[in-house]
């Protein structure tokens, strides 16, 4: 460091017997000059924590570089600070690396910031969690609103560089599994500072006119600077929004983006992209063949239950059919009338049985019998009423005499009466006569 009498001086006032007397602008410019050519102050690194940052509508950045006891005024103009992968704030403690310089207009000196990281940490990284934390509050990793892919695309999409080896292993796989599918290549910046505006529009374009049934966002491996366009918002803003299922294939397995946790599905690397978003037709082939086996071993065994089924109702319903009752119920009628006829001919029999029996019994007490053993019957010839005792006749009294064969008209001439029981005349009988005739 020089020692101040060895700077220029500017414009001094002189005193007769003191020291030179210095404006505060020129005094400014000295400290100015002496600090700026100062070759350990051209560029310098300090660490320290970031407080009262504000970044201004003009693209600057202001904060203050603090430790336990000093701190530090800084600006980071736009050309540096649109270099930066990760937002500064409050509290982060940082490396800061740039020049000591003077600002005339308030007489203090500053650091004129040109690399920023964050410490403990590279600011790629810290970028990443950052960005990783930010959206993933606004919701856009959550699984609720991630897409299916589709099991059986007919059209694929792919974003990537057309000379990489990513679409070449893309592509061969595809090939290989599904040959009838389309590949649709939207060509892409992968990696540079335009990359990520490339790989946007890209996406954008094959979602809006190409006709994709799913899309294969990526490239092959690098390092994390390689990488990085698939870490920015605005790809993953894209991706989240795409209406088309979104694959992400970025790097290796090992390797993480904020592409992949937008995405619908993340993919190990392209080839891995590949075999997600197509199965094997061959083995699509030999499992269709195992099923059509199967569906026609079970169709065969299907129409075998049924046809047993089918006979055993057979059986039911002719056992159950209209003409089978009929019929069954014809010979039931012809059986009953059979045993109606044979009760009704043992019932007349049993009738006339005893009909028969009743007519011995009547004829036993009929007066014809009593005629048939010698007896007749005399009636009043003029009332038919019967004559059954000696006193209710009188002397010439037209009778009608009955007898077995045929009947006698008489008229009474003698009357003979007779004691009850007795056969024979006694004393005191009145004799009756009977004169036949007619």
């Amino acid at each position: 460091m020089k020692p101040m009498s060895q700077m220029p001086l500017g414009k001094m006032e002189s005193a007769a017997a003191g020291p030179p007397v210095y404006s505060v602008t020129e005094i400014t410019r000295l400290l100015k000059r002496y600090i700026e050519a100062e070759p350990l102050f051209q560029y310098v690194t300090i660490c320290g924590e970031i407080s009262n940052f504000k970044h201004h509508s003009s693209g600057h950045m202001y904060f203050v570089l603090k430790d336990a006891e000093s701190t530090l005024r800084c600006v980071m103009f736009r050309s540096y600070a649109s270099r930066l992968r990760f937002r500064p704030q409050d509290g982060l403690e940082v490396y800061a690396s740039g020049s000591i310089g003077v600002y005339e207009m308030g007489g203090l000196y500053q650091l004129y910031v040109q690399y920023l990281e964050p410490r403990g940490v590279g600011d790629l990284h810290f970028a990443f969690q950052q960005l990783k934390d930010k959206l993933q509050a606004e919701g856009l990793f959550d699984e609720a609103r991630k897409k299916p892919i589709p099991f059986l695309p007919r059209r694929i999409g792919v974003v990537t560089s057309p000379t990489g080896a990513a679409i070449r292993d893309i592509i061969s796989v595809l090939q290989r599994r599904m040959p009838s599918v389309e590949i649709l290549l939207a060509p892409a910046l992968v990696q540079g500072r335009e990359a990520a505006a490339s790989i946007t529009a890209a996406l954008e374009a094959l979602a809006r006119w190409g006709d994709v049934d799913v899309i294969i966002v990526g490239r092959g491996g690098g390092s994390l600077e390689d990488l990085w366009p698939f870490n920015e918002e605005m790809v993953a803003r894209a991706v989240a929004a795409c209406p088309v299922p979104v694959i992400s294939a970025v790097g290796h397995e090992t390797d993480f983006t904020i592409c992949d946790f937008a995405a619908d599905l993340r993919a190990p690397t392209p080839s891995g992209a590949a075999e997600l978003a197509v199965p094997v037709a061959a083995d699509l082939k030999d499992g269709l063949f195992d099923l059509a086996m199967r569906l026609r071993q079970i169709w065969l065994q299907h129409q075998a239950r049924k046809r047993e089924q089918l006979a055993h109702l057979e059986r039911v319903l002719r056992s159950h059919t209209p003409g089978d009752a009929v019929r069954q119920r014809r010979q039931r009628l012809d059986e009953l009338v059979q045993r109606l006829l044979q009760e009704v001919g043992r019932q007349i029999a049993k009738e006339k049985r005893e009909l028969y029996l009743a007519a011995q019994r009547l004829d036993s007490l009929s007066p014809l019998s009593v005629l048939g053993r010698g007896y007749a019957i005399a009636r009043d010839g003029r009332t038919g009423r019967p004559v059954v005792s000696a006193a209710q006749a009188e002397l010439g009294q037209e009778l009608e005499v009955l007898l077995q064969d045929g009947s006698l008209r008489t008229r009474v001439e003698e009357i003979h009466a007779e004691s009850a029981g007795s056969l024979g005349q006694g004393p005191g009988d009145r004799e009756v006569g009977v004169d036949e005739g007619g």
